[in-house]
């Protein structure tokens, strides 16, 4: 499994404080660009508050997290690069690569000489990269760095990252297409979840793997991307435990799980690659087979490639399963 999330987490998580969570519906800031700038040079502020200036509308683009090559092929710009193609054909299937589209590498450390040598006129990767690698890449092409995740409003943060990505690629109108779209999926979902009589009803998002003879969870927080969907739902998010200030992340081990007593609560958990540690590595466990979830068989395995750190269409793979549950 796909575990780069856990592995920036694990050093951090135990020193971390449930962050507050927005939960607004109001777009973020938005990235600034030059006014009709459709096929002439454009600017845009990145995350970073730097002005990437680009002589024309960015076509040939390299994206180094999967969330933008999302974003990028929703907004009719199929990337000329990605990292880790054939994961993000397995993790992330909201929006289908073409065959064409190059593999540079891993996300966490990217090949500068393979993204290089597809001369894109842009690559964007996410902050949490680190500016060793922006530094590197810009002696060479103009850089977007999108903030990729804030557990305070990660919705709102979605829509700062799209409008950027649209603005870079002039897409403007498709970006403002593909929000509204997310918007009114999330007003359509929360009607028919309320008229299904579950509206506040409990929920949580995990992911698992094994290590060894351990089994370790981790838990998507009140303000990770996922969690923020239910609760734009009208649902609630039921873990409250320790999280990083980014993701919205947490860990702990079964035992951890036994705080989830809600009679109402459904456990949705990803398993995308085949490996699943819930049913198959815990169908054993005392402790497990005690949770009112397991008992209720309120465990939901999530549709294969829903990627929980997606754009708006990933954002809609997850509201129609939400929906799907609670209303049946």
């Amino acid at each position: 499994m796909m575990r780069t999330r856990a592995t920036l987490l694990v050093a951090a998580v135990a020193a971390l404080a449930l962050s507050a969570c927005g939960t607004t519906e109001d777009p973020a800031a938005s990235p600034t660009a030059s006014e009709g700038a459709s096929s002439g040079p454009i600017t845009v502020t990145d995350s970073r508050g730097k002005a990437v200036t680009l002589k024309a509308p960015a076509t040939k683009v390299v994206a180094l997290e999967w969330a933008e090559v999302e974003t990028l092929v929703a907004l009719g710009v199929m990337p000329v690069g990605a990292a880790d193609t054939k994961g993000y054909a397995t993790w992330s299937r909201a929006a289908k690569l073409d065959a064409s589209v190059k593999d540079v590498g891993t996300r966490s450390e990217p090949s500068v000489d393979a993204i290089v040598a597809l001369q894109p006129e842009l690559v964007v990767m996410e902050a949490e990269r680190g500016a060793t690698l922006v530094d590197q890449l810009e002696k060479y092409v103009p850089v977007l760095v999108t903030k990729g995740s804030d557990a305070k409003d990660n919705l709102g943060r979605m829509r700062s990252d799209v409008t950027m990505i649209a603005q870079a690629t002039g897409k403007a109108g498709e970006g403002e297409k593909l929000l509204a779209d997310f918007d009114a999926a999330i007003a359509d979902g929360k009607k028919k979840i309320a008229d299904a009589g579950a509206a506040g009803k409990q929920f949580t998002v995990a992911d698992g793997w094994k290590d060894g003879s351990n089994i370790t969870v981790r838990m998507f927080g009140q303000g990770a991307f996922v969690s923020q969907i239910g609760i734009q739902l009208g649902l609630k998010n039921a873990w409250t435990g320790k999280v990083d200030e980014m993701w919205g992340l947490g860990q702990t081990d079964v035992e951890g799980l036994t705080v989830l007593k809600g009679q109402d609560l459904t456990f949705f958990y990803n398993a995308s690659d085949g490996d699943d540690v819930f049913k198959q590595g815990l169908s054993g466990n005392a402790i497990w087979k005690s949770l009112p979830f397991v008992q209720q068989n309120k465990l939901h395995r999530l549709s294969d490639g829903m990627w929980t750190f997606g754009g708006p269409l990933s954002g809609k793979q997850y509201i129609d399963e939400f929906v799907k549950v609670y209303t049946a």
